[in-house]
């Protein structure tokens, strides 16, 4: 019967883009002439490349139209949510007694196709059943036409602005407050570039317990903190992980400001410090770099 219901979609609905898609998934699984059918709202979002939202919306603009109805007192197979096409099923019994006239058989009147009368017992073979807890009596749901039987007033749309004004758009409390390491790629994870990357208070206390800060000092911390930004100013944004990481293997490579210059080029500085002519610096450095005695001790 399911194609039966699709083709009634296709030629008879009004429903028109994502709430077709979603009726036509709906009518792919309806089990016999009763137009019965379930599904989820997050395997009808991956049958038509929809989010869960969009698919809610439709749901709610087909049963508005009375193209379909959601029957609380039933559940489908693994808790799903149980659907029926009233004006399909209608269509079909129209059809089925044009045929008979056709055949000259002798119609019989047919029971009505409400959602009191299913048959539940046919429903079963599909692992459709009642709830254990039904949530009204027998009723369909049609958020249109509450308990009352006074129209309910419609819906406003979705997405049109915060229900509370003093509510940022943020998630900042305070517009002040500075939203440093916060940038968020499409997988979640809070990125930023190199420049806007501050070292937060964990990276501090790294700092101090391997001893990079008496090391380097505060001058020696902050000219290697400079260096580190101007080689990363290029390089993609990154999560704040990935940069402590590498901040903290740039820090620890760093030279104390104290230690010779080995990669000085000759004849840039005529004086040397402490006195030493430009081949005694430059032998000292070397010397002080392999760690070797100068073979001058007594």
């Amino acid at each position: 019967m399911s194609s039966e219901a699709r083709e009634w979609v296709w030629e008879h609905s009004f429903a028109r883009g994502a709430a077709r898609l979603v009726l036509l998934s709906i009518a792919d699984r309806v089990a016999d002439d009763q137009c019965i059918s379930w599904a989820s709202l997050s395997s009808l979002a991956k049958r038509t490349r929809a989010s869960v939202s969009t698919v809610r919306e439709a749901v709610e603009r087909l049963v508005l139209a009375e193209e379909l109805e959601q029957l609380d007192d039933l559940v489908g197979p693994q808790r799903s949510t149980v659907y029926r096409l009233p004006l399909a099923a209608e269509a079909l019994v129209q059809a089925r007694h044009e045929q008979q006239q056709e055949d000259g058989e002798t119609a019989v009147a047919d029971a009505p196709s409400g959602p009191a009368t299913l048959r539940l017992s046919a429903l079963r073979r599909y692992g459709i059943h009642p709830r254990e807890v039904p949530e009204s009596p027998a009723r369909v749901r049609k958020p249109a036409v509450p308990a009352t039987g006074r129209p309910r007033r419609k819906p406003a749309p979705r997405r049109t602005g915060h229900r509370h004004s003093d509510v940022p758009a943020t998630g900042i409390q305070n517009r002040s407050e500075p939203d440093l390491n916060r940038r968020y790629s499409s997988s979640g994870a809070a990125v930023t570039s190199a420049a806007e990357w501050r070292v937060d208070p964990a990276t501090h206390a790294w700092i101090r317990q391997q001893g990079h800060l008496d090391r380097l000092g505060e001058q020696g911390l902050q000219a290697a903190d400079a260096k580190w930004r101007a080689h990363r100013a290029d390089f993609q944004p990154r999560p704040a992980d990935a940069w402590a990481a590498d901040w903290k293997s740039w820090v620890a490579r760093e030279h104390a400001p104290s230690r010779p210059n080995l990669h000085a080029a000759p004849g840039r500085n005529g004086a040397s410090p402490g006195g030493m002519t430009r081949a005694e610096a430059h032998t000292a450095a070397l010397l002080a770099a392999l760690d070797e005695p100068t073979g001058t001790e007594g």
